[in-house]
């Protein structure tokens, strides 16, 4: 079934509607222990459809592609207990240029997903033979299709290609898990690249370092940067706002964080992770400056927060997702970064959320993967450490930014986005 015919059968019953079609083909291989443990395709189609009745909202759902009686019935019976639309559905507008495809990713066989895979595992496996390696290989094709009443009309087809390498290492009752992975839309993702980063963590991990409990310098490596984007994420999403739950309502236009610190939602990097010409309510997408220089610029938004807020919807729809966050990098080499630091930690993993009040910015998690550094030098893993803070008082008292930065995506993000390294002048650390 078309979404012309999704969008016309509500339009019959009288509804405006939008409605969201989505077809994805993924292939997949994945190796644990050493082994190859599986090798699959699968097919997915999957209709989102949102509908106003009366004033109200009615949202509905079905993997049935045929489905398209139910879908729309179930959507407006759930309108007469839906809360009420505050937006009208956006006319069709002009998209920006994105590239989001890439042709060369679909000529990956299995035979060609598993060599890929086998070679990360033997990478990791000559490093050192005692690691039960593991390893997965994906590659995925979406066509995206959004309709609505008001006469919007658009489609999108995505490439994926992501990789994960890593493994376990078990020495006595020591057991430490590393690993990396990245995903893109264009097939430049460097697998070799991937299981030398995994390496590079076991190897900076093969000895254990005490550490006592107290204030030290921190440095957050990309991936360990979601110990600050986490709430950060919350406090600027509109519905925390609106609801007067974050920190940063009311602060648009002043200073949050250290005049370094600029972090910018871009959906428009050509073949990011996360880039898209429009969200799953049609809205077009925009580079949307969120922290400038240390001051507070936007919130995000999806139709409904927007409308409430009486502003116009950031392309963050249903469920206001960030896509690819971007911090511009410093101007301090992450070497120097780590010389000039006499006792410290190394932050790169959370084992979880942790506890704490994320929202306030408060976090108090324990440590997954994270190093000591001692004199400028990185001297072993610790274990049984908790770091605690706050996120928003932690991007005013920045030490250091690094020139380098990286993507982090894939099986290991929870923002993707790409980082540099940033230094804070102290953190609590509490040792178990």
């Amino acid at each position: 079934m078309s979404i012309e015919q999704i969008v016309e059968k509500a339009s019959m019953k009288g509804l405006a509607a939008q409605a969201t079609l989505r077809t994805q083909e993924t292939s997949k291989v994945n190796f644990e222990n050493d082994r190859l443990k599986s090798a699959e395709s699968s097919q997915r189609t999957e209709i989102q459809l949102r509908v106003i009745k009366d004033g109200k909202v009615g949202i509905s759902s079905t993997t049935d592609a045929n489905d398209v009686e139910g879908v729309v019935d179930r959507a407006l019976e759930a309108a007469e207990f839906g809360s009420p639309a505050h937006y009208e559905l956006p006319a069709s507008q002009l998209l920006p240029a994105v590239k989001t495809f890439d042709p060369a990713i679909l000529t990956l066989t299995k035979p060609d997903m598993i060599r890929l895979g086998q070679g990360m595992m033997g990478m990791i496996k000559s490093y050192n033979a005692e690691i039960l390696a593991g390893a997965a290989v994906n590659r995925i094709q979406t066509k995206v299709e959004y309709a609505n009443t008001a006469g919007a009309q658009y489609t999108a087809e995505h490439t994926d290609f992501g990789v994960a390498a890593g493994g376990q290492l078990v020495r006595g009752t020591d057991i430490l898990f590393a690993g990396d992975s990245m995903r893109h839309k264009q097939r430049a993702v460097d697998p070799e690249e991937i299981a030398e980063k995994a390496i590079n963590y076991f190897r900076m991990a093969e000895r254990i370092a005490p550490i006592e409990s107290g204030e030290y310098p921190v440095i957050f490596t990309p991936g360990g940067l979601i110990a600050l984007l986490l709430s950060l994420g919350m406090g600027l999403d509109g519905k925390n706002v609106l609801l007067g739950e974050s920190p940063l309502a009311g602060k648009l236009g002043q200073a949050i964080a250290d005049p370094r610190f600029t972090l910018v939602d871009d959906p428009l990097l050509d073949y990011a992770p996360l880039t898209a010409a429009f969200d799953n309510e049609g809205i077009p997408k925009a580079r949307l400056p969120l922290i400038e220089e240390g001051v507070l610029r936007n919130f995000v938004y999806d139709q409904d927060t927007a409308g409430r807020a009486g502003v116009k919807p950031t392309g963050h729809g249903s469920g206001r997702s960030y896509s690819n966050l971007v911090i511009n990098p410093g101007d301090t080499p992450y070497a120097e970064m780590l010389k000039g630091i006499r006792k410290g930690l190394l932050v790169h993993e959370f084992l979880g959320l942790g506890q704490g009040n994320p929202i306030n910015g408060e976090f108090s998690v324990n440590l997954f993967l994270g190093y000591k550094i001692e004199d400028g030098e990185i001297v072993g893993r610790v274990k049984d450490v908790m770091l605690a803070g706050n996120a928003l008082r932690a991007i005013q008292d920045i030490a250091l930014i690094s020139q380098e930065r990286e993507w982090v995506s894939g099986d290991f993000a929870w923002f993707s986005g790409l980082y540099p390294y940033l230094q804070v002048n102290k953190l609590s650390v509490v040792a178990k």
